[in-house]
């Protein structure tokens, strides 16, 4: 359950709201006791590029799949309609 905070509440107790979202706490911003938006702790996004190094010491380490090129060409067996 989230903590409700008109906007006005907001305003003259800005600190207070922002120290409640940092320690943890999701807060609910009403206008006229309707919800209307959530404040929430900022949680940083890991950027989805890697080094190209990167990747292919994640590929060296995994190393391919033995069946794979056997699935492909069932697969494509199954799918393609050869004359």
């Amino acid at each position: 359950m989230s903590r409700e905070v008109s906007v006005r509440e907001l305003r003259n107790h800005t600190a207070d709201v922002v120290a409640a979202v940092r320690s943890g706490e999701r807060v609910s911003l009403t206008v006229n006791r309707m919800p209307v938006a959530d404040i929430v702790a900022h949680e940083q996004q890991r950027n989805p590029w890697i080094s190209s190094s990167r990747l292919r010491a994640i590929v060296d380490e995994a190393g391919a799949d033995p069946q794979l090129l056997a699935d492909l060409a069932e697969l494509r067996a199954s799918s393609v309609d050869e004359p």
